[in-house]
């Protein structure tokens, strides 16, 4: 069962997300649409090519030499088990496991040189954020994410989407979030809460709207598996009104609501009483849009494109994605995570790697790909799959267990006029360095801000309520676009 992710945790205006739920039965939802602070920003925007992207997280690290780097003449114990055919780029060959992706090569780019020092899984943040991870304590096992962190990409979005909203008449603001993460966040259902998907110090009221689907077992993986609707429950719990909640019921929470929200304008000197009222009523709407459970609803598509998609986790996950950007989402991550602490990780061996991680990319991709471009969606929509790492060129086990390697590995960019069928940056004969055009996860975030119209040189306002740039460094891939 998905439900919308929430945690004890204060927010910037004293309410706690249980607070909200408790009063309204609108989770996390609610949360993120009646806690907008006041903020500024200046710096010019750029023409936006992308109304929204769509971001393919496969963490762990897929490796190079196993998907979009094949080096056939490399030495035996460098090109790894599996063989290299053609696709419809010249010059790119892909792994066998990836069929359905190289007959649509036409449609995407691939980057081959992306290049960072920082090699391990906390690169997390630097990928999803375009920054290095700031100092600060992150637990036992040195991964939480923290207040101190950078913000999202998507942060950014749903952070300047509310502020615009803030400007604009009740009837012309957005009805959907701008930021979704599915199908959990990022090694919640591995145990941990890792950095780089939140909205870190700019405030929480910028988080992702974010589900939950949990394993079975300890020993479960619904990524190498076919879901059932059970698990696959992607409407919002405690959004509808359900059987047994009468409108009675309904106005009885309202009234709840009525009480926080006296009670928190007393303490609140940085908002209108007005400006208030109206996100509180939108966030009133939503709790019993019609829009909001027909977007959640995956049973509405059809079985047989639910097929072509992959009745595992991330294959339903991506389906979802697309539905999310139909129903106004700007900014969603779909990610692969981890439930085995190994899967894209592949330090033990290549099996899983050859038996369910690429045939379930090529499987859900290559169908996200065709999906979109028929409904229209892919000309308006910048399509990112990418891990935060890559592996090391020699085997570290006999079966093709491959090590963390950050210096050399690629990511896919489709849609919102990207050039289809090209290839970005050359690596070494090893696939092991960039021996031209190293791209940093600076420019990455910085190709991906500029397709939405979003100037690196923009201005947020930090904790200390100074203005910090989007980016600092890092120039979009300006070559990559038609």
């Amino acid at each position: 069962m998905i439900t919308i992710q929430g945690q004890q945790r204060r927010l910037c205006n004293g309410l706690t997300r249980r607070d909200v739920l408790r009063g309204a039965g609108a989770g996390l939802f609610g949360t993120h649409l009646t806690t907008l602070l006041a903020a500024e920003e200046s710096g010019a925007l750029v023409q936006p090519r992308a109304k929204s992207v769509l971001f393919l997280f496969l963490f762990g690290g897929p490796s190079q030499l196993e998907t979009f780097d094949m080096k056939p003449n490399a030495a035996r114990e460098v090109r790894g088990p599996y063989q290299p055919i053609a696709s419809r780029t010249p010059e790119l060959l892909m792994c066998e496991k990836l069929p359905k992706l190289a007959a649509l090569s036409d449609k995407f780019a691939v980057v081959r040189t992306l290049t960072h020092p920082h090699n391990d899984h906390n690169a997390c943040h630097y990928i999803q954020t375009g920054h290095p991870l700031p100092p600060a304590e992150r637990g036992a096992a040195k991964v939480d994410a923290t207040e101190k962190d950078w913000p999202a990409m998507g942060s950014v979005v749903e952070y300047l989407d509310q502020r615009r909203d803030a400007s604009r008449p009740v009837e012309q603001r957005r009805d959907f979030p701008s930021y979704v993460y599915l199908p959990n966040p990022l090694g919640h259902i591995q145990g941990y809460d890792r950095s780089g998907q939140y909205a870190g110090w700019l405030g929480r009221s910028f988080n992702a709207l974010a589900t939950k689907v949990p394993k079975r077992d300890k020993d479960d993986n619904p990524y190498f598996r076919d879901c059932v609707d059970d698990e696959l429950d992607f409407r919002i719990q405690g959004c509808g009104v359900r059987d047994g909640v009468t409108l009675d019921r309904m106005h009885r929470r309202v009234s709840l609501l009525d009480q926080f929200h006296a009670a928190q304008l007393e303490l609140d000197r940085f908002r209108s009483v007005q400006d208030y009222s109206d996100v509180r009523a939108k966030a009133l709407d939503l709790i019993t849009s019609e829009k909001l459970r027909a977007a959640f609803d995956i049973r509405r598509e059809s079985p047989g494109l639910r097929d072509r998609y992959g009745r595992h986790l991330f294959g339903q996950s991506a389906l979802m994605g697309r539905r999310m950007l139909e129903a106004g989402a700007r900014f969603v991550t779909v990610l692969w995570d981890c439930p085995d602490g190994y899967s894209w990780d592949s330090h033990r061996n290549s099996d899983d790697v050859g038996k369910h991680l690429l045939p379930g990319l090529d499987q859900t991709f290559s169908a996200l790909l065709e999906d979109m471009d028929e409904r229209g969606l892919l000309d308006e929509t910048l399509v990112v799959c990418v891990g935060e790492m890559g592996r090391t060129r020699k085997p570290d086990t006999a079966q093709w267990g491959r090590g963390h390697w950050s210096h050399c590995f690629p990511a896919v960019l489709a849609g919102a006029g990207i050039r289809g069928g090209t290839v970005f940056g050359r690596s070494d004969k090893d696939a092991a360095w960039p021996i031209d055009n190293p791209v940093s996860p600076e420019m990455l975030a910085a190709t991906i801000f500029h397709s939405l119209g979003i100037s690196p040189e923009l201005r947020i306002r930090d904790t200390f309520d100074r203005p910090v740039p989007v980016m600092d460094g890092g120039r979009p891939l300006l070559d990559l676009f038609g």
